[in-house]
């Protein structure tokens, strides 16, 4: 078991209480915003197509029901073709109104996964959700509950049995840095260093 200078549940105190999620609600609450923002305009955008759709249809409509009185004084393979060109446009504004629906629907998810996200963090308040769980708990179990929590994961030394490797995942940046903790430089060094990469 690693020894520590400082009390655990104060170590683990202090750490929570530099936790700042009043930024990451106002983040969460622009992008919701921002969504449903653009939600709105995909739906207004989706009532044009179908609006659009809808005067197509009716005057591809008239043209079917006036075939008959106009074969005879028009070119049979002209309106053919006109017929064509109706059908196609028809088509590909049909096509735009469901690419429309599509996106409006993972939009629409995407923002409930935002509010989910957004009530999960108000719930949790500034300890994240997480509370001591008595004094039985292994410290260094917590401790790595703790920092696997933040997507910290510590390697232990094969031949010490210490921690003395840490690799961050940083999922909003993509990328994972990994720290050498040798306990050369002080504990603000190596906290710094752990926000920066988080």
């Amino acid at each position: 078991m690693v020894l520590f200078d400082e009390d655990p549940v104060s170590l683990i105190t202090e750490t929570t209480n530099q936790f700042h999620i009043a930024p990451d609600k106002e983040a969460l609450s622009r992008i919701s915003e921002s969504i449903g923002t653009l939600h709105t305009t995909r739906n207004a955008k989706l009532n044009q197509q179908r609006s659009i759709l809808k005067n197509l249809s009716r005057r591809l409509n008239n043209l079917k029901s006036e075939y008959a009185y106009e074969e005879e004084r028009h070119d049979a393979g002209k309106h053919a073709s006109e017929m064509l060109r109706m059908d196609t446009e028809k088509f590909r504004v049909a096509k735009g109104v469901s690419d429309a629906e599509i996106e409006g629907e993972r939009l629409g998810s995407e923002l409930a996964g935002l509010k989910a996200q957004l009530e999960q963090l108000e719930k949790e308040g500034t300890e994240g959700g997480r509370r001591a769980v008595g004094d039985a708990e292994d410290e260094v179990i917590l401790k790595l509950q703790f920092y696997r929590s933040l997507g910290i994961d510590a390697s232990q030394d094969d031949t010490t049995g210490e921690y003395n490797r840490a690799v961050i995942h940083n999922t909003a940046r993509g990328d994972v840095n990994v720290v050498n903790v040798d306990g050369k430089m002080n504990r603000s060094f190596y906290a710094n260093m752990f926000w920066d990469s988080l």
